[in-house]
């Protein structure tokens, strides 16, 4: 998948996740993994930002499987941002499917 197209809504699916519960870093990379390929790296300055931005708090949870994990939770600055952006990308995404049934129809590209 293009590079470009991951940057942009990297911010989107890590936020989009903790909606409805929080999540520890590599539970984020795992989920979105198996949707497209992303570089473990990229999620953690991401989080950083974003925990800096206001949008989630951290709390530490025991782990059986190491030390312990940090977990994310979306803050109500969070939960509104994500309202936001998710209403954007809808907008957005409807409007590029229809650029693209415009420009080529049904057949593949």
């Amino acid at each position: 998948m293009n590079v470009q197209f991951k940057k942009g809504v990297l911010e989107l699916c890590v936020l989009a996740l903790t909606v409805r519960k929080d999540r520890y870093g590599y539970e984020l990379v795992n989920s979105i993994s198996e949707k497209f390929e992303i570089a473990e790296g990229s999620v953690y300055p991401l989080l950083r930002r974003l925990t800096q931005e206001g949008y989630f708090s951290t709390y530490l949870v025991e782990s059986s499987e190491g030390p312990p994990r940090k977990y994310y939770q979306l803050t109500e600055r969070g939960r509104e941002y994500v309202s936001e952006l998710v209403a954007e990308w809808r907008a957005f995404s409807r409007g590029v499917d229809q650029l693209i049934e415009e420009g080529i129809g049904s057949e593949e590209g």
